[in-house]
């Protein structure tokens, strides 16, 4: 009688371990696999293309607050060129009428740069995202775990595990779930981070674009420019990044030893969040940007 009874409270106690494993390994590598198909989607959006509420409250803010602030540095830049131009010349001895013509040429440029600075930036983003589309369909493999084949093999091997191993496998799926989460949060920062970012930048534009008419100041405009390229190539590393957890996640095998299994799998959803974090960095470095 009694054998019964505790037969039943084990039967019914591997029902809920096995339940409640099955259940947090199909929560995390749901989330994971959401997360990372988001990468590919978002990385190659153009600003206007992500947000366009967001791009046409940029767009005004610039028009109506940076650009007269940007007219006033090319004032500034173009009466201190004139200056320079006209004193250099033998303290006004030795003046070139066409010396005149070349300050009013580059006069017209500084102010089309300016008129100018939304089409321009817009085209460098334009560009990275041509890259990462290009990437897009060179890069092979699916980002995505098979979640019922991996249950599967997993409900197969539960069935002959002992109830304490069954307990610490139940322990370890809550633990890796809960890190999981976590990562899936940190993709969706980074990917929102990188996009507010490139906002930020397109805000500002006009003030470092008015500066490279000049060659003492042309050096903040150069390096925005660098800035902006870095940002557009950004996304490329990281669908760079995202092929190769597709291909390490396609070779991983659930053998006997599941748990090694597991915690094989955050590990490399660990070193895809770490190198996505280092994208940014990379870019920079890659551009010289700072």
């Amino acid at each position: 009688m009694f054998n019964a009874l505790f037969e039943e409270i084990e039967k019914w106690m591997r029902q809920l371990l096995s339940g409640m494993v099955t259940s947090n390994l199909t929560n995390m590598f749901a989330d994971v696999n959401q997360k990372t198909g988001e990468i590919a989607s978002q990385v190659g959006q153009t600003p206007q293309g992500w947000n366009g509420s967001i791009f046409s409250m940029i767009r005004s803010l610039s028009n109506s607050v940076i650009i007269p602030i940007a007219g006033m540095i090319i004032t500034f830049i173009l009466c201190y060129e004139l200056i320079s131009m006209v004193t250099s010349a033998n303290n006004m001895h030795d003046i070139d009428t066409f010396m005149f013509f070349k300050y009013f040429f580059k006069m017209w440029v500084a102010v089309w740069i300016v008129s100018h600075t939304f089409t321009m930036v817009m085209a460098i983003f334009d560009v990275g995202q041509h890259v990462v589309n290009r990437a897009a369909g060179v890069i092979g493999g699916s980002t995505a775990i098979d979640i019922s084949s991996l249950v599967g093999t997993m409900s197969a091997a539960m069935e002959t595990m002992e109830m304490g191993e069954l307990v610490l496998l139940a322990l370890e799926t809550l633990l890796v779930s809960f890190g999981m989460k976590v990562m899936s949060v940190i993709i969706t920062v980074v990917m929102y981070g990188r996009m507010i970012e490139i906002y930020l930048y397109s805000s500002v534009a006009a003030i470092p674009f008015a500066t490279m008419s000049n060659r003492e100041w042309g050096q903040i405009g150069n390096n925005y420019l660098r800035g902006l390229m870095a940002l557009a190539f950004q996304g490329f590393f990281m669908m760079v990044c995202v092929a190769i957890y597709a291909v390490l996640i396609s070779t991983m095998q659930i053998s006997d030893n599941m748990h090694s299994a597991l915690f094989g799998i955050a590990a490399y959803t660990v070193m895809l969040c770490f190198a996505l974090l280092k994208t940014g960095s990379l870019s920079k470095s890659v551009f010289n940007a700072h």
